[in-house]
């Protein structure tokens, strides 16, 4: 008995000290650097051949080719390739470490209505899951909480800090509302039939948002004695201060949802999901709704949609005019680190490569409201940005040697790359 308590606690601490092992943030600039010789990929479109970036502080200080005189530390990137950290919107990014171990699950809140639920506060800075993004190129992210009706208030952070108010960018950018959906699939094991049926409840669930949403319009307008925190994290929905994200797929759930954000005083809205989205594209223009569609890497919903509606969906939203970008809500956040392999299924389907650089790049920039600063390369922002061997948006060639957060120099090992390592020495495969 006495060994066995031994080996539980030895595999204890072993499983805690991996998944809570203490990572290093990069120091502070200290000095002007300097990146040559790369093609430098903006992330507006533009291309620079044999670019010339400088940036000191943290701030992008010069940009231009390679008759622009070079500073401080000189890195020779000639032969490679120059880009902006990729943002990955709506994703639970360092709120959950192992989905099947509770005590490291901090994504959901009891609740259906919990707008005043800070996902910000629980970010854990030493994620082993987020320290997995840096090497593909994602370098900052909207880490959002998860479920009920409304899940509650995301903040936008990058990927290189000691805790979670070093990591902020934007605090309390959103509120997160999942829109009832229309149609559900039958639930067979209460003897429901198979396939998809009216939701009895539709009007009904949106009618609970509806009174909510007036509750605290009321509430901002009013002089209350009480505080109601939910109310009050709701009420800058209607000044602008908040935007609030809608999950919605269907052509009707869209169409429902904006109309009645629209129509209640919220000044921002973004819609998250939009499978049905390229259907009503005239409308979303008309209403000036961004769409931050779900990974291309999926099948179709439904029988009768093309077999690479997924693949093709961000580039027929472009191709209508609509603001749209790429998330990955809906897959496992480990899998946020194929966010520029996303885009690179966009460009199979005819997009332009820098176009749809941007739907990971300067669009979600745009679409979170931090593009004064992130999403591409400009005298005056911030330098996050990396240096890939090749093509970013092709994982064969996808290799970064340099990764800076804000000047930093941000190191690309992670836990996977020592295993990569110890295994590769044990084999003799270096």
């Amino acid at each position: 008995m006495k060994n066995l308590f031994k080996f539980i606690l030895a595999l204890a601490l072993i499983f805690s000290g991996n998944i809570y092992a203490q990572q290093t943030p990069g120091d502070a600039q200290s000095g002007a650097i300097s990146i040559t010789g790369a093609t430098a990929h903006i992330g507006d479109g533009t291309v620079i051949e044999n670019a010339t970036i400088i940036f000191d502080n943290g701030v992008i200080t010069a940009l231009g080719d390679s008759s622009t005189p070079t500073q401080g530390t000189v890195i020779n990137a000639n032969g490679k390739h120059l880009y902006p950290g990729i943002i990955a919107p709506a994703k639970s990014l360092g709120l959950v470490e192992v989905n099947a171990v509770r005590a490291s699950d901090d994504q959901d809140e009891l609740g259906e209505f919990i707008p005043h639920i800070r996902s910000l506060i629980a970010y854990n800075s030493e994620s082993k899951v987020v320290e997995s993004m840096r090497p593909n190129g994602v370098l900052i992210g909207q880490t959002t909480p998860q479920g009920g009706r409304i899940s509650g208030t995301s903040s936008i952070v990058q990927f290189d800090a000691w805790n979670w108010e070093d990591a902020a960018i934007k605090e309390d950018d959103g509120i997160h509302l999942n829109w009832p959906r229309s149609f559900r699939r039958g639930r067979w094991w209460v003897g429901e039939p198979r396939g998809f049926q009216p939701n009895k409840d539709y009007a009904e669930q949106v009618g609970e948002i509806a009174n909510f949403m007036n509750n605290a319009k009321v509430y901002g307008n009013g002089s209350n004695s009480e505080r109601n925190l939910a109310f009050e994290a709701t009420v800058p929905l209607f000044s602008g201060g908040k935007t609030l994200y809608i999950y919605a797929d269907g052509e009707k759930e869209i169409i429902d949802a904006v109309n009645w954000a629209r129509d209640n005083g919220i000044k921002k809205y973004v819609i998250v999901g939009g499978y049905q989205a390229w259907k009503i594209t005239d409308f979303l223009k008309r209403n000036n709704v961004p769409v931050l569609v779900s990974q291309t890497h999926a099948l179709p919903n439904f029988q009768d949609d093309d077999y690479d509606l997924p693949y093709k969906l961000p580039k027929l939203l472009d191709d209508a005019g609509v603001l749209v970008g790429i998330q990955n809500a809906d897959m496992s956040n480990f899998q946020t680190r194929n966010m520029a392999f996303y885009a690179g299924q966009v460009v199979g389907q005819g997009m332009d490569k820098e176009r749809a650089l941007q739907l990971i790049t300067g669009n979600n920039a745009k679409i979170l409201g931090i593009d004064d600063m992130y999403g591409t390369l400009a005298v005056g922002k911030s330098a996050t940005l990396f240096v890939s061997e090749g093509d970013a948006l092709d994982m064969r060639t996808n290799i970064l040697t340099h990764v800076f957060i804000d000047g930093r120099n941000v190191s690309l090992e992670t836990h996977q790359t020592e295993l990569y390592k110890r295994y590769s020495n044990k084999y003799g495969q270096n």
